[in-house]
């Protein structure tokens, strides 16, 4: 029962973030859309395909611009402060929040693409990104460092401790190698 019951909340803690994120977008996109059937596009007489999807994307950068402005900075840390205070919410809510910033914004986590030597007998080795150099915080006082490994086809991946020896760094953007590690290996690396 107990396995069950994690099942479900690892389950939970996918489908969440995914579905409100997703859900979200559905909202913003009817509710433009239901502005343009209803008051843009007679005023305007022009049937642009994608006009509703587009107008979307812009106000989604909109929100991105004004979130960076002085003038909106502190509704940004009520929000955020409230969010983080409501039960259960919360651990949805900065869940969301610290996975969105590991991947965009200026908090960007997977930006120190690594080469990782995981077995010295057969020579094999993986491409992760070191996610932190110092792990005294939770007792680690070796040196070594924690290396995020992504799945290939997948928006999974799984975090290991290597000894800091053992971890060479890779000179590929680290969005390149983050599109050839999740595709297999398939696509060709653009050394930019």
């Amino acid at each position: 029962m107990k396995r069950i019951r994690n099942y479900f909340f690892q389950g939970l803690l996918f489908l969440v973030p995914v579905g409100l994120t997703l859900y979200i977008i559905y909202l913003t996109y009817s509710f433009i859309n239901g502005l343009l059937i209803e008051y843009i596009r007679p005023v305007i007489h022009l049937d642009i395909p994608f006009l509703d999807l587009i107008i979307v994307l812009l106000l989604i950068a909109l929100v991105g611009f004004l979130g960076q402005t002085l003038v909106f900075k502190p509704v940004k840390t009520l929000v955020n402060r409230t969010f983080e205070k409501l039960p259960v919410i919360k651990y949805i809510y900065t869940s969301l929040k610290d996975i969105i910033s590991a991947f965009v914004g200026k908090d960007k986590k997977f930006n120190h693409p690594v080469l990782v030597k995981v077995n010295h007998i057969s020579n094999l080795e993986k491409l992760g990104f070191i996610t932190s150099k110092d792990l005294s915080i939770i007792g680690i006082k070796e040196k070594k460092v924690s290396v995020y490994f992504p799945h290939s086809y997948n928006f999974s991946g799984e975090m290991f401790i290597v000894p800091a020896d053992q971890v060479t760094p890779v000179d590929i953007p680290a969005a390149e190698i983050m599109k050839f590690i999740v595709s297999g290996g398939v696509i060709q690396i653009e050394n930019k």
